[in-house]
Protein backbone atom coordinates (compact mmCIF):
# COMPACT_ATOMS: atom_id res chain seq x y z
CA UNK A 1 0.00 0.00 0.00
CA UNK A 2 2.96 2.08 0.82
CA UNK A 3 4.21 1.65 -2.65
CA UNK A 4 1.06 2.76 -4.25
CA UNK A 5 0.83 6.11 -2.59
CA UNK A 6 4.35 6.97 -3.44
CA UNK A 7 3.44 6.63 -6.87
CA UNK A 8 0.25 8.11 -6.59
CA UNK A 9 1.96 11.44 -5.11
CA UNK A 10 4.41 11.29 -7.48
CA UNK A 11 1.95 10.88 -10.20
CA UNK A 12 4.39 9.34 -13.21
CA UNK A 13 3.24 6.55 -14.73
CA UNK A 14 4.75 3.65 -17.32
CA UNK A 15 2.99 5.22 -19.75
CA UNK A 16 4.57 8.91 -19.17
CA UNK A 17 7.58 7.56 -19.01
CA UNK A 18 7.55 6.00 -22.48
CA UNK A 19 6.28 9.20 -23.77
CA UNK A 20 9.43 11.05 -22.41
CA UNK A 21 11.40 8.40 -24.36
CA UNK A 22 9.29 9.17 -27.70
CA UNK A 23 9.55 13.09 -26.85
CA UNK A 24 13.98 12.24 -26.26
CA UNK A 25 14.01 10.17 -28.94
CA UNK A 26 16.13 10.90 -32.31
CA UNK A 27 14.25 9.99 -35.39
CA UNK A 28 16.86 8.47 -38.15
CA UNK A 29 15.88 7.87 -41.47
CA UNK A 30 17.68 5.96 -44.31
CA UNK A 31 20.68 7.93 -46.21
CA UNK A 32 21.70 9.61 -42.67
CA UNK A 33 25.56 8.47 -41.67
CA UNK A 34 25.63 8.04 -37.86
CA UNK A 35 28.08 7.38 -35.40
CA UNK A 36 27.60 4.03 -33.73
CA UNK A 37 29.34 1.23 -30.97
CA UNK A 38 29.51 -2.39 -31.82
CA UNK A 39 27.37 -3.87 -28.96
CA UNK A 40 27.55 -7.46 -30.37
CA UNK A 41 29.57 -9.21 -32.60
CA UNK A 42 26.96 -12.41 -34.80
CA UNK A 43 28.13 -15.56 -36.86
CA UNK A 44 26.29 -13.45 -39.39
CA UNK A 45 25.91 -10.10 -38.63
CA UNK A 46 26.40 -7.45 -35.65
CA UNK A 47 24.61 -5.25 -33.54
CA UNK A 48 24.82 -1.53 -33.12
CA UNK A 49 24.16 1.06 -30.55
CA UNK A 50 23.45 4.00 -32.29
CA UNK A 51 21.43 5.68 -29.53
CA UNK A 52 17.64 4.26 -30.78
CA UNK A 53 15.62 2.11 -29.17
CA UNK A 54 16.54 -1.24 -30.29
CA UNK A 55 20.38 -2.16 -31.16
CA UNK A 56 20.76 -1.54 -35.25
CA UNK A 57 21.68 -5.11 -37.00
CA UNK A 58 24.81 -4.51 -39.72
CA UNK A 59 24.56 -7.81 -41.75
CA UNK A 60 27.56 -9.43 -42.95
CA UNK A 61 27.20 -8.41 -46.73
CA UNK A 62 27.19 -4.86 -45.49
CA UNK A 63 30.57 -4.75 -43.20
CA UNK A 64 33.04 -4.01 -46.09
CA UNK A 65 33.20 -3.42 -49.99
CA UNK A 66 35.24 -6.05 -50.66
CA UNK A 67 34.28 -9.83 -49.23
CA UNK A 68 34.12 -10.41 -45.32
CA UNK A 69 33.69 -13.94 -44.06
CA UNK A 70 33.48 -13.56 -40.65
CA UNK A 71 32.58 -9.81 -38.37
CA UNK A 72 35.78 -10.24 -36.48
CA UNK A 73 37.56 -9.39 -40.08
CA UNK A 74 36.52 -5.77 -39.89
CA UNK A 75 34.83 -5.29 -36.57
CA UNK A 76 35.81 -4.99 -32.73
CA UNK A 77 33.57 -5.08 -29.63
CA UNK A 78 33.05 -2.04 -28.18
CA UNK A 79 34.53 0.11 -31.40
CA UNK A 80 33.28 3.02 -33.01
CA UNK A 81 32.70 4.55 -35.96
CA UNK A 82 29.99 5.80 -39.10
CA UNK A 83 27.29 3.50 -40.08
CA UNK A 84 25.13 4.13 -42.90
CA UNK A 85 20.99 4.11 -42.06
CA UNK A 86 20.40 1.28 -45.03
CA UNK A 87 16.06 0.63 -44.23
CA UNK A 88 13.52 1.89 -41.97
CA UNK A 89 12.70 0.13 -38.63
CA UNK A 90 11.52 -3.08 -39.07
CA UNK A 91 8.26 -4.23 -37.21
CA UNK A 92 10.63 -5.09 -34.11
CA UNK A 93 11.88 -1.46 -34.41
CA UNK A 94 14.97 -2.62 -35.16
CA UNK A 95 17.36 -0.60 -38.09
CA UNK A 96 19.59 -1.63 -40.72
CA UNK A 97 23.09 -0.46 -41.47
CA UNK A 98 25.85 -0.54 -43.52
CA UNK A 99 29.38 0.24 -43.77
CA UNK A 100 29.73 -1.11 -47.72
CA UNK A 101 28.01 1.80 -48.55
CA UNK A 102 29.98 4.10 -46.85
CA UNK A 103 32.80 3.01 -48.48
CA UNK A 104 31.30 2.69 -52.08
CA UNK A 105 30.08 6.55 -51.68
CA UNK A 106 34.02 7.36 -50.55
CA UNK A 107 35.71 4.76 -53.64
CA UNK A 108 33.92 7.09 -56.19
CA UNK A 109 34.68 10.25 -54.86
CA UNK A 110 38.36 9.01 -54.66
CA UNK A 111 37.71 7.59 -58.37
CA UNK A 112 36.55 11.22 -59.66
CA UNK A 113 39.61 12.39 -57.91
CA UNK A 114 41.90 10.19 -60.13
CA UNK A 115 40.39 10.80 -63.18
CA UNK A 116 40.31 14.35 -62.68
CA UNK A 117 43.87 14.15 -62.23
CA UNK A 118 44.28 12.27 -64.86
CA UNK A 119 46.14 9.81 -62.59
CA UNK A 120 47.65 6.54 -63.63
CA UNK A 121 46.75 3.57 -61.14
CA UNK A 122 47.61 0.28 -61.45
CA UNK A 123 45.71 -3.40 -60.18
CA UNK A 124 45.41 -7.14 -60.72
CA UNK A 125 43.50 -8.24 -62.82
CA UNK A 126 40.93 -10.96 -61.02
CA UNK A 127 39.02 -12.14 -63.70
CA UNK A 128 38.28 -12.06 -67.68
CA UNK A 129 35.85 -12.37 -69.71
CA UNK A 130 35.30 -12.36 -73.72
CA UNK A 131 34.74 -8.63 -73.66
CA UNK A 132 37.90 -8.49 -71.55
CA UNK A 133 39.12 -7.98 -68.17
CA UNK A 134 38.42 -7.27 -64.74
CA UNK A 135 40.01 -5.34 -61.90
CA UNK A 136 39.48 -3.44 -58.59
CA UNK A 137 39.91 0.31 -58.16
CA UNK A 138 39.55 1.57 -54.97
CA UNK A 139 37.41 -1.38 -54.33
CA UNK A 140 35.20 -0.76 -57.56
CA UNK A 141 34.92 -3.35 -59.70
CA UNK A 142 36.21 -2.32 -62.88
CA UNK A 143 36.01 -3.46 -66.38
CA UNK A 144 39.36 -3.20 -69.18
CA UNK A 145 37.49 -3.76 -73.09
CA UNK A 146 39.80 -5.71 -75.08
CA UNK A 147 40.82 -3.73 -77.34
CA UNK A 148 42.17 -1.59 -74.53
CA UNK A 149 44.49 -4.49 -73.96
CA UNK A 150 47.97 -3.73 -75.09
CA UNK A 151 49.94 -7.42 -74.55
CA UNK A 152 50.12 -10.13 -76.47
CA UNK A 153 49.32 -12.85 -74.12
CA UNK A 154 45.77 -14.60 -74.37
CA UNK A 155 43.23 -12.46 -71.36
CA UNK A 156 43.10 -15.66 -69.83
CA UNK A 157 46.76 -15.47 -68.69
CA UNK A 158 46.81 -12.24 -67.43
CA UNK A 159 44.67 -13.33 -64.44
CA UNK A 160 46.89 -12.03 -61.43
CA UNK A 161 48.95 -9.70 -63.63
CA UNK A 162 49.08 -6.06 -62.09
CA UNK A 163 48.56 -3.49 -64.99
CA UNK A 164 49.00 -0.18 -65.64
CA UNK A 165 45.37 1.63 -66.36
CA UNK A 166 43.98 5.09 -67.40
CA UNK A 167 40.28 6.14 -66.73
CA UNK A 168 38.18 6.19 -69.82
CA UNK A 169 34.70 6.52 -68.35
CA UNK A 170 33.54 6.89 -64.45
CA UNK A 171 29.72 6.94 -63.82
CA UNK A 172 29.01 6.29 -60.43
CA UNK A 173 24.58 6.51 -61.55
CA UNK A 174 25.21 3.46 -64.23
CA UNK A 175 28.09 2.03 -61.78
CA UNK A 176 30.50 2.29 -64.94
CA UNK A 177 33.65 2.28 -64.40
CA UNK A 178 35.76 1.50 -67.87
CA UNK A 179 39.93 1.43 -68.02
CA UNK A 180 42.17 1.06 -70.07
CA UNK A 181 45.95 -0.31 -70.17
CA UNK A 182 46.56 0.73 -74.10
CA UNK A 183 46.17 4.38 -72.88
CA UNK A 184 48.38 4.35 -70.01
CA UNK A 185 51.33 2.09 -71.93
CA UNK A 186 50.88 4.83 -75.05
CA UNK A 187 51.32 7.77 -72.70
CA UNK A 188 54.43 5.72 -70.31
CA UNK A 189 55.36 5.35 -74.22
CA UNK A 190 55.03 8.87 -75.59
CA UNK A 191 57.05 10.13 -72.83
CA UNK A 192 60.00 9.19 -74.48
CA UNK A 193 58.88 9.84 -78.09
CA UNK A 194 59.04 12.77 -79.88
CA UNK A 195 56.60 14.30 -83.50
CA UNK A 196 59.41 13.51 -86.40
CA UNK A 197 61.48 10.89 -84.16
CA UNK A 198 61.65 7.53 -86.96
CA UNK A 199 61.19 4.66 -84.73
CA UNK A 200 61.11 0.59 -86.36
CA UNK A 201 58.40 -1.56 -85.83
CA UNK A 202 56.68 -4.79 -86.77
CA UNK A 203 53.14 -4.77 -88.37
CA UNK A 204 50.96 -5.80 -85.58
CA UNK A 205 47.43 -5.72 -88.05
CA UNK A 206 45.99 -4.54 -91.34
CA UNK A 207 42.72 -2.76 -92.00
CA UNK A 208 41.29 -1.58 -95.29
CA UNK A 209 42.02 2.37 -93.53
CA UNK A 210 45.74 1.63 -92.72
CA UNK A 211 48.03 -0.85 -90.90
CA UNK A 212 48.68 -1.08 -86.81
CA UNK A 213 52.63 -0.69 -85.80
CA UNK A 214 54.17 -2.41 -83.05
CA UNK A 215 56.43 0.13 -81.46
CA UNK A 216 58.23 -1.03 -78.15
CA UNK A 217 54.78 -2.57 -77.01
CA UNK A 218 52.52 0.44 -78.30
CA UNK A 219 50.60 0.89 -81.38
CA UNK A 220 50.19 3.28 -83.87
CA UNK A 221 48.29 3.67 -86.97
CA UNK A 222 49.83 4.16 -90.23
CA UNK A 223 46.75 5.40 -92.07
CA UNK A 224 46.39 4.64 -95.58
CA UNK A 225 47.50 7.93 -96.46
CA UNK A 226 50.23 8.25 -95.01
CA UNK A 227 51.73 5.27 -96.69
CA UNK A 228 53.17 7.05 -100.09
CA UNK A 229 52.34 9.97 -102.21
CA UNK A 230 51.36 7.31 -104.56
CA UNK A 231 47.57 6.28 -104.77
CA UNK A 232 47.49 2.84 -102.76
CA UNK A 233 44.08 1.01 -103.13
CA UNK A 234 44.40 -1.22 -100.14
CA UNK A 235 47.74 -1.45 -97.10
CA UNK A 236 47.49 -5.20 -98.07
CA UNK A 237 49.15 -4.56 -101.20
CA UNK A 238 51.76 -2.75 -99.32
CA UNK A 239 52.49 -4.72 -95.79
CA UNK A 240 52.27 -8.57 -94.51
CA UNK A 241 51.64 -9.15 -91.45
CA UNK A 242 55.12 -9.28 -88.49
CA UNK A 243 56.82 -7.07 -91.32
CA UNK A 244 59.48 -4.97 -89.71
CA UNK A 245 59.18 -1.54 -91.21
CA UNK A 246 60.64 1.81 -90.52
CA UNK A 247 58.61 4.68 -89.98
CA UNK A 248 58.24 7.99 -88.31
CA UNK A 249 55.94 9.72 -85.86
CA UNK A 250 53.58 12.61 -87.13
CA UNK A 251 51.45 12.86 -83.97
CA UNK A 252 51.11 11.99 -79.95
CA UNK A 253 47.58 12.47 -78.85
CA UNK A 254 47.94 11.37 -75.38
CA UNK A 255 44.71 12.07 -74.28
CA UNK A 256 43.49 9.65 -76.73
CA UNK A 257 46.34 7.17 -76.49
CA UNK A 258 47.02 7.83 -80.13
CA UNK A 259 50.17 7.64 -81.76
CA UNK A 260 49.84 8.50 -85.97
CA UNK A 261 52.78 7.17 -88.33
CA UNK A 262 53.78 7.79 -91.58
CA UNK A 263 56.36 6.84 -94.21
CA UNK A 264 54.75 9.00 -96.85
CA UNK A 265 56.82 12.03 -95.40
CA UNK A 266 60.15 9.55 -95.55
CA UNK A 267 59.98 8.94 -99.40
CA UNK A 268 62.93 10.96 -100.94
CA UNK A 269 60.74 10.67 -103.97
CA UNK A 270 56.66 9.92 -104.56
CA UNK A 271 56.22 6.30 -104.67
CA UNK A 272 59.64 5.13 -103.13
CA UNK A 273 57.48 3.05 -101.11
CA UNK A 274 56.00 0.69 -103.45
CA UNK A 275 58.89 1.36 -105.85
CA UNK A 276 62.15 0.86 -103.79
CA UNK A 277 61.31 0.74 -99.85
CA UNK A 278 64.76 -0.10 -99.04
CA UNK A 279 65.92 3.24 -100.09
CA UNK A 280 63.39 4.64 -98.69
CA UNK A 281 64.40 2.94 -94.79
CA UNK A 282 67.88 4.17 -95.84
CA UNK A 283 67.08 7.62 -96.21
CA UNK A 284 64.48 7.90 -93.53
CA UNK A 285 66.78 9.64 -90.46
CA UNK A 286 67.75 12.66 -93.37
CA UNK A 287 64.09 13.18 -94.88
CA UNK A 288 62.74 12.82 -91.32
CA UNK A 289 65.12 15.77 -90.30
CA UNK A 290 64.14 17.72 -93.30
CA UNK A 291 60.40 17.54 -92.20
CA UNK A 292 61.19 18.50 -88.85
CA UNK A 293 63.00 21.88 -90.34
CA UNK A 294 60.13 22.54 -92.50
CA UNK A 295 57.82 22.23 -89.00
CA UNK A 296 59.65 24.54 -87.74
CA UNK A 297 59.90 26.74 -90.24
CA UNK A 298 56.57 26.58 -91.02
CA UNK A 299 55.49 26.88 -86.63
CA UNK A 300 58.24 30.21 -87.33
CA UNK A 301 56.15 31.66 -90.49
CA UNK A 302 58.60 31.04 -92.74
CA UNK A 303 57.56 29.56 -96.19
CA UNK A 304 59.11 26.32 -96.98
CA UNK A 305 58.71 24.32 -100.34
CA UNK A 306 55.65 22.54 -100.57
CA UNK A 307 57.83 18.97 -101.44
CA UNK A 308 59.70 18.74 -98.53
CA UNK A 309 56.15 19.00 -96.23
CA UNK A 310 52.74 17.98 -97.00
CA UNK A 311 50.09 20.34 -95.83
CA UNK A 312 48.99 19.87 -91.77
CA UNK A 313 45.42 19.07 -93.53
CA UNK A 314 47.02 16.00 -95.47
CA UNK A 315 48.70 14.32 -92.62
CA UNK A 316 44.71 14.61 -90.45
CA UNK A 317 43.24 10.65 -90.16
CA UNK A 318 39.91 10.98 -90.77
CA UNK A 319 37.61 10.50 -87.18
CA UNK A 320 35.71 7.60 -88.27
CA UNK A 321 39.28 6.06 -88.69
CA UNK A 322 40.50 7.10 -85.12
CA UNK A 323 37.29 5.57 -83.79
CA UNK A 324 38.04 2.37 -85.82
CA UNK A 325 41.72 2.68 -84.88
CA UNK A 326 40.50 2.91 -80.71
CA UNK A 327 38.42 -0.11 -81.06
CA UNK A 328 41.59 -2.11 -82.50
Amino acid sequence: MVNQKKTADIGFTLDDFAALLDKYDYHFSPGDIVAGTVFSLEPRGALIDIGAKTAAYLPIQEMSINRVDAPEEVLQSNETREFFILTDENEDGQLTLSIRRIEYMRAWERVRQLQAEDATVRSQVFATNRGGALVRIEGLRGFIPGSHISTRKPKEELLNEELPLKFLEVDEERNRLVLSHRRALVERKMNRLEVGEVVIGSVRGIKPYGAFIDIGGVSGLLHISEISHDHIDTPHSVFNVNDEVKVMIIDLDAERGRISLSTKQLEPEPGDMIKDRDRVYEMAEEMAQKYREAMAAKAAGITVESEEVEEEEDTEILEEDLVSATED
